[in-house]
C-alpha cells in the first residue's frame, strides 16, 4: 500500500499564503543554515556528492531563499566541509530563489531544475560557470534506495 502511495503522490506547484513569509521572515534564519550545512556534509560523507567538483565549491557562499516562507539558509564550503553563514552575505556566489513546492520538486526529482528555471519558478542568480557546476554535481547524485521506497519520478527504472 505505501509503496502505491508513493507512486502515485507528485507534488504539487503552490505557494503558501503571504502571512507565511512575513512571519518566517522575522524568525532567526541561521537554523535554516545550520541545518542545511549539516545535511550537505552528510551527504558528501556518504560519498554521494562528486568528490572532484567539491574543491570548485572552495570558499564560494551560496544562499538558498525559500521565498512563500521567508526563510533563507546561506552557507560556504570550506577546508572540506559546508558551513553555515550566521548572516545572508550582500552578494552571495549563487544564489537559488523558489516556493517551496519548486525546492520540495526538485528534491523529489519530479522536476528537473532547469524546467522550473525556464517556467520562472525557480530563479538563479551569480555565478553561472558556478551555477552549472552545482547543478550538474546534484545531478549526478544517485539517490541509496530503501526497501519499501519507491524511487524518485524522474529516476525510477
Amino acid at each position: 500500500m505505501a509503496d502505491g502511495f508513493c507512486k502515485a503522490f507528485t507534488i504539487p506547484g503552490f505557494a503558501l499564503p503571504s502571512l507565511v513569509a512575513r512571519v518566517g521572515a522575522r524568525l532567526p534564519q541561521w537554523p535554516h543554515a545550520v541545518a542545511l550545512a549539516a545535511g550537505f556534509n552528510a551527504v558528501v560523507r556518504m560519498g554521494l556528492l562528486p568528490g572532484e567538483n567539491l574543491a570548485l565549491l572552495e570558499n564560494r557562499s551560496f544562499l538558498i531563499d525559500v521565498l512563500d516562507t521567508g526563510c533563507r539558509a546561506a552557507f560556504t564550503f570550506r577546508d572540506g566541509r559546508f558551513r553555515p553563514l550566521f548572516s545572508v552575505p550582500d552578494a552571495p556566489d549563487l544564489a537559488f530563489r523558489a516556493n517551496l513546492s519548486a525546492f520540495l520538486q526538485i528534491a523529489a526529482r519530479q522536476e528537473d531544475p532547469d524546467t522550473l528555471f525556464f517556467k520562472r519558478a525557480l530563479s538563479v542568480e551569480g555565478d553561472t560557470e558556478l551555477g552549472l557546476v552545482v547543478k550538474n554535481m546534484l545531478d549526478a547524485v544517485e539517490w541509496p534506495r530503501f526497501p519499501g521506497m519507491a524511487a524518485p519520478p524522474l529516476i525510477r527504472r
